[in-house]
């Protein structure tokens, strides 16, 4: 295998870097935006006075990065191309997505909302393969636009990682479905015009099948935004919500009837390689980082660097990196060339161990660096606190190590066990 970065990835990588130094870099540097990213960005971010949802203003300046980013023919990349994309593959996607992470806190690559010059649209793919002709009419165009928004609308207040438990139901009347329930962090919400809300419609807790997915109107009657969780990491779009007998047309069910959780977990899959890059550059970033400041700080009258208990750790880190980053690119290269299912042992593997790293790297670098690393002036405590979500929401640690565990002691159907 050869380990380089292809010429044709490497000249994406390129043009990249020229399209951030051109347009992002001169938008983030304009009316005091800096003020989003330096020691004043959660402030800057965070309505305190409306549920700690995002400020419009920040959120305005990301909707014009988009813009500029879809204009300049890089937010659609990974789409395909009957939808204005270039169909960019899972290994040319993670390479980016590390690249990306690498270069810091950033307008070009912001992973607290996980937006980014070079988009994720899972929705649009989950409508391309479930929806309906008259939904995909209705919808696709204002995907891409911003006039149709989606929330995701699985895990409730009693049951999370167990989603075949759901509470909430849906039941048929007449050409209607009514749905009742509750839903727990649910993203999305402070500006969604719509909510995928999964509920069971046959079937008993446990079963896999008898649950479906609706698109329900966040202006219903009956559907409720009870209030917005405050979480480690601010901004929050995180709601809880409440449905009351919300009432809903034939054209409201997404995908087949009972099959609801093939649509929850269709792109899991692409999803957490992509992020588990986004986690190895955000790790990579914080190790060079550290390293930097050991060799510019001088105590005791040498470089702080020359110490092995500043050296090691450090090390550790970095080379942990270094084999982390070839386990992810050969999933994603896996992912191109086999059927997902053949591969979600080694894409649970990056997963997780992607999202601890990041973790670990921003707690080292707040080491090293000492009190400046703890203040806000470093960007590690902000590093930290978004990745530490992730080590709960894509999939915790514990999924994802059963995941693994299921193929390498053969529970699995899977002939690959390595």
């Amino acid at each position: 295998m050869d380990f380089a970065i292809p010429d044709d990835i490497q000249a994406t990588l390129d043009a990249l870097d020229v399209f951030i130094e051109k347009e992002i870099k001169p938008l983030q540097a304009q009316d005091d935006n800096e003020r989003f990213f330096d020691h004043r960005r959660e402030w800057a971010r965070t309505d305190f006075e409306n549920d700690g949802v995002p400020r419009a203003d920040w959120e305005a300046l990301l909707r014009e990065m988009r813009r500029r980013a879809d204009v300049g023919g890089w937010l659609r990349l990974a789409l395909p191309v009957e939808f204005g994309g270039q169909g960019a593959s899972n290994i040319k996607m993670a390479i980016i997505r590390e690249h990306l992470a690498a270069k810091g806190l950033g307008l070009h690559n912001d992973l607290q909302n996980e937006s980014s010059i070079v988009g994720n649209f899972p929705t649009v793919l989950m409508m391309r393969d479930f929806g309906t002709e008259e939904q995909k009419k209705e919808w696709m165009p204002g995907f891409l636009d911003g006039t149709k928004r989606l929330a995701f609308g699985l895990t409730e207040p009693n049951h999370g990682s167990d989603a075949t438990y759901l509470e909430t139901t849906a039941y048929r009347d007449g050409d209607e479905w009514v749905i009742s329930g509750m839903k727990r962090w649910n993203s999305g919400l402070h500006h969604a015009t719509h909510d995928i809300i999964f509920a069971r419609t046959s079937g008993k807790h446990g079963d896999p099948k008898g649950i479906s997915a609706f698109l329900v109107p966040t202006d219903a009657p009956g559907f409720k935004v009870e209030f917005f969780w405050w979480t480690f990491n601010m901004p929050t779009d995180h709601a809880e919500v409440s449905l009351t007998d919300v009432r809903v047309g034939p054209e409201a069910l997404f995908g087949p009837a009972e099959m609801g959780l093939e649509l929850a977990q269709h792109f899991v899959h692409e999803n957490r390689i992509r992020q588990a890059a986004s986690s190895l550059g955000a790790a990579q970033y914080c190790i060079n980082e550290a390293v930097k400041y050991s060799n510019e700080r001088i105590t005791w009258g040498k470089k702080l660097s020359v110490n092995q208990g500043i050296q090691f750790p450090l090390v550790e880190l970095h080379t942990e990196a270094a084999m982390l980053r070839q386990l992810i690119r050969y999933t994603a290269t896996m992912l191109d060339q086999k059927h997902h299912m053949e591969v979600t042992h080694l894409v649970a593997m990056c997963n997780y161990r992607a999202n601890r790293l990041a973790c670990d790297a921003a707690d080292r670098a707040m080491q090293t660096c000492g009190g400046v690393g703890y203040s806000r002036h470093m960007p590690f405590e902000h590093i930290y606190r978004h990745h530490r979500r992730y080590r709960i929401t894509e999939g915790s640690e514990e999924i994802q190590m059963r995941k693994v565990a299921s193929n390498l002691f053969g529970f699995t159907s899977s002939p690959d066990r390595k």
